[in-house]
């Protein structure tokens, strides 16, 4: 008999358009517009569905729709938007924008309007990238409008939206090339009252950052930093170059000078383990300056590649300000086992501790 104790797994995420999904929009969507077609819906919607990706199955419900709507794209909308409020899961709302970034390349303002109504349900940000590829500067324009908006989600859309190298999305090359079109937008949320909003500025200017990192860092230096929104903004999309102990991105948030301090010991433990484990870290140091400073403590673990060689991974540690004097402990644990993204190979793998870039002691642990 099978173990009624042992855990079960996970859902795939794609579960969230599983079959069930489909029928109960197809009710959904016929109790808000009786002349839906389900039967054409359903017979677009089901065929082949589980050998469907995440996104897959997205894109087949849009489809699905499209095929059960009777009359004209507006009046399409206007079904969709009565809809909306009917869907109870916030990823399966990305159906609609999709919808609109599919089939209203050709009425602009009807879908910019459209947009603009569905990202409060979840959020538009990958499909009025098909209007940006198509036509950046109208749509930035519109955009720029967002982001003066009263509500976050819409303020929210007008940065992620525009995002040079938005995840899940196609990158919008004139944006990396030069992101001085997104700067007006940017400028309008740089002390958003909203984290929901500040979260994706910091994200868009992160972004910048890794193709063109003066000019963003160029731009920062020019904003209110003493204002605790705007820091938090700055403190966050300069993280990938502080990461990288860049010296103008560490002085922007006041850790730019070499560290005076005493590093009495760095550890870890256990010095031999295996996937899975976990491993902990603990740095002893000393204040050696005259004068109060701003640290900012990462570790870097050089992790050994399937080549033999090894490729370093940076994590932050802990900011903090440190008196004359001062003796700090600090205590870090991590789990080492594989992801997605990283994939364990045995060997020795070294950790160095790196304080405002500069990297002051190292030790190392070895995976059997």
């Amino acid at each position: 008999m099978p173990d009624t104790d042992a855990p079960t797994a996970a859902p795939a995420l794609k579960d969230w358009f599983d079959e069930a999904r489909f029928r109960r929009t197809g009710l959904e969507m016929a109790a808000v517009l009786p002349a839906f077609k389900q039967k054409a819906y359903l017979a677009q919607a089901l065929p082949g569905l589980d050998a469907l990706s995440l996104m897959q199955r997205l894109r087949r419900m849009t489809e699905s729709l499209h095929a059960g709507l009777p009359g004209s794209y507006r009046q399409s909308l206007d079904a969709l938007r009565e809809l909306a409020p009917r869907i109870d899961h916030n990823f399966v709302t990305l159906v609609l924008p999709d919808y609109v970034g599919l089939y209203g390349l050709e009425d602009f303002e009807a879908s910019m309007a459209a947009l603009k109504d569905f990202t409060v349900y979840g959020s538009s940000e990958f499909a009025v990238r098909e209007f940006l590829k198509r036509d950046l500067t109208r749509t930035l324009k519109v955009m720029k409008k967002w982001s003066g908006d009263e509500h976050e989600a819409v303020r929210r859309l007008a940065s992620e939206g525009s995002r040079p190298r938005l995840p899940w999305s196609f990158r919008l090359e004139e944006l990396v090339k030069d992101p001085s079109p997104t700067l007006p937008i940017l400028e309008n949320l740089k002390a958003d009252s909203s984290l929901y909003v500040r979260k994706s500025v910091a994200n868009h200017l992160n972004d910048i950052a890794k193709d063109h990192p003066e000019w963003m860092m160029d731009r920062l230096s020019g904003w209110p930093l003493e204002e605790g929104h705007t820091a938090w903004i700055a403190k966050r999309a300069l993280r990938t170059l502080i990461k990288q102990g860049d010296a103008r991105a560490l002085g922007l948030v006041g850790a730019g000078e070499p560290p005076e301090v005493e590093v009495q010991s760095f550890t870890l433990n256990p010095e031999k383990l295996e996937l899975g484990q976990h491993l902990t870290l603990e740095l002893r140091f000393k204040s050696a300056a005259t004068r109060s400073q701003r640290l900012v403590v990462d570790y870097v673990i050089h992790y050994v590649k399937k080549s033999g060689g090894t490729a370093e991974k940076v994590f932050k540690w802990k900011e903090l300000k440190l008196t004359p004097g001062e003796a700090v402990t600090l205590t870090r644990r991590q789990q080492i086992k594989d992801f997605t993204t990283r994939v364990h190979y045995a060997g020795k793998h070294v950790v160095e501790v790196a304080v405002n870039g500069q990297r002051l002691a190292k030790t190392a642990f070895v995976l059997e």
